[in-house]
């Protein structure tokens, strides 16, 4: 498909999930400035948190976590489970509920736990039983209006997490790297929109390169929660197959596996996420890696995160990623936004 054909687009995105990736610094702007405002009556002191969520609701979770890794003043788990761990007791332990829907039924196992344990709780979501549930038990209910698909809420789930964990007092002021990543993210945008060619719009290129590959994606330190974000925009944006790994680990034991079956491994890409915040041992091992990996004929590339700060680098890599999963849809000629296999698991579950 030609990716500079926007009439194909157009008949292809029938729900219109290009604006809901070109408006993601706004909304995670918005989501910053609302999680300001919003109802909070935790009690000092929290000892320890959970974030229950699943999938777009988890991810920011995810996002949010290796953020906060070198400053956060207590533990945070993100749970993707119907069960808390059992240490999660008592009012000095937090757990926050994020459901976009508000009718995930992980999320709200969890969150029922919660309150018998005698946690402390805040609910995050557009509303659904988890709303009304928050309401009953007295939590406070950050609820949001937010109508397109799950995954296309990550600066909801992200910015009400950072603006409740700064009301808390439990990560520093982070200001001065919001307001970064927001204009790196925007200075970025500029070569990545749909009106930009191919030869100048090196997501459109990448997304070329994936074609027909079995896509694996490779992060560490603030990166590692974006390769796992990745994975899942190519799953469901472009409906393609892909996996996530993460440095240093990967080099423990993925590494090995790059001899068979030699059939499957020269149909692969794999894609490593590097920023100017990694840590310089895990710089070292992705450029190692790489090569390695090259070495054993196994198609390679790398995308860098741009911006000054950590969360800029994770955020621009975040959004180059749903570009990057949004042409690749275009590009294999399906709509980005169904997701006819999940709904229809959903609906086997209910049986």
């Amino acid at each position: 498909m030609n990716l500079d054909d926007l009439t194909i687009f157009n008949q292809l995105d029938q729900s219109n999930m290009y604006d809901e990736i070109d408006r993601l610094p706004e909304q995670l702007a918005h989501a910053w400035k609302q999680g300001m405002q919003f109802p909070l009556h935790i009690k000092s002191p929290i000892r320890q948190a959970v974030i229950a969520g699943m999938g777009g609701s988890a991810i920011g979770a995810d996002l949010f976590i290796a953020y906060g890794d070198p400053f956060l003043r207590v533990p945070i788990l993100a749970c993707r489970e119907y069960q808390l761990p059992a240490w999660a007791q008592g009012p000095e332990t937090l757990v926050v509920g994020s459901s976009h829907s508000g009718n995930t039924e992980e999320t709200l196992a969890a969150v029922k736990q919660a309150g018998e344990r005698g946690c402390q709780v805040v609910v995050i979501t557009t509303g659904g039983e988890l709303a009304a549930l928050g309401r009953d038990a007295g939590w406070d209910v950050w609820q949001f209006e937010h109508a397109g698909q799950p995954r296309a809420a990550v600066g909801f789930s992200f910015g009400f997490l950072l603006a409740l964990f700064y009301r808390l007092e439990l990560i520093p002021d982070p200001q001065n790297e919001f307001d970064q990543a927001i204009k790196a993210m925007r200075e970025q945008q500029r070569v990545l929109g749909k009106d930009i060619p191919v030869v100048q719009n090196p997501a459109k290129r990448l997304a070329g390169q994936l074609m027909g590959r079995w896509v694996v994606v490779v992060g560490s330190d603030v990166a590692a929660p974006v390769a796992r974000r990745w994975k899942g925009q190519i799953n469901e944006l472009a409906k393609a197959w892909a996996q996530f790994d993460v440095l240093p680990e990967a080099d423990h034991n993925t590494l090995a596996g790059v001899e068979n079956p030699d059939t499957l491994l020269e149909k692969m890409m794999v894609l490593f996420l590097r920023t100017p915040s990694d840590h310089p041992r895990n710089r070292l091992r992705s450029e190692l890696t790489l090569q390695a990996f090259l070495t054993a004929g196994i198609n390679v590339d790398f995308v860098q995160g741009k911006g000054e700060g950590r969360m800029a680098h994770q955020w621009t890599l975040l959004h180059f990623g749903d570009y990057l999963a949004y042409y690749l849809a275009m590009a294999y000629g399906v709509d980005p936004t169904p997701v006819q296999a999940i709904e229809g698991l959903k609906t086997a579950m209910k049986r």
